[in-house]
């Protein structure tokens, strides 16, 4: 059986907060090594560079630096799981960075990185300070959704939890119940 490698991608601009310790909750409860690998990056310990569009123009060069060890992160992994705080209704500046330098990925050939997600896992943890569960979750769990659907990925859904300051997701009961099964489904 092959070993599922999962790659935790910590979109949060605070260390530690509240999307990471209910990722970190989820992730306890997966199965040991060897049959399952984990590997944690904040993409703020990674900053990519602003992207801009020239598929139309120049195209896009190889990716180097923090890119290329985000992309090579990306192509390694089995299930990737983005970890994000929800800000204004999306998913936080580094994670949507890192999901824009996808376009210029996608666009080597020598990479192969449609072909090699193709089938893969997409995994959404996300916190919102929504405690009247007004969904402000859902555009950021839409975007992950159609962003494996055009991928053609498996969009194995979102584990929301509730929380504001910092360590609050201690007493979001309901997510953290829910993280203990969440890599389960």
């Amino acid at each position: 059986m092959l070993a599922r490698r999962f790659l935790f991608l910590l979109g949060s601009t605070r260390r530690s907060g509240n999307s990471e310790q209910l990722a970190r909750a989820a992730a306890a409860a997966l199965v040991p090594p060897p049959m399952v690998e984990q590997r944690w990056l904040a993409l703020i310990d990674h900053p990519l560079p602003a992207f801009a569009d020239t598929r139309h123009d120049t195209g896009y060069t190889p990716p180097e630096g923090a890119a290329r060890l985000l992309c090579e992160a990306t192509l390694w992994a089995t299930d990737l799981v983005i970890v994000s705080p929800v800000n204004w209704y999306s998913l936080s500046w580094p994670a949507k960075l890192y999901l824009d330098h996808w376009s210029a990925w996608m666009r080597r050939p020598e990479l192969a990185f449609a072909d090699t997600l193709r089938g893969r896992a997409l995994w959404g943890v996300l916190v919102d300070s929504d405690t009247d569960g007004e969904g402000s979750a859902d555009p950021v769990i839409d975007v992950l959704r159609r962003t494996a659907g055009y991928m053609a990925m498996q969009w194995r859904g979102a584990l929301v939890g509730h929380a504001n300051r910092p360590g609050e997701i201690a007493a979001d009961a309901a997510a953290l119940a829910a993280a203990a099964r969440y890599f389960a489904a």
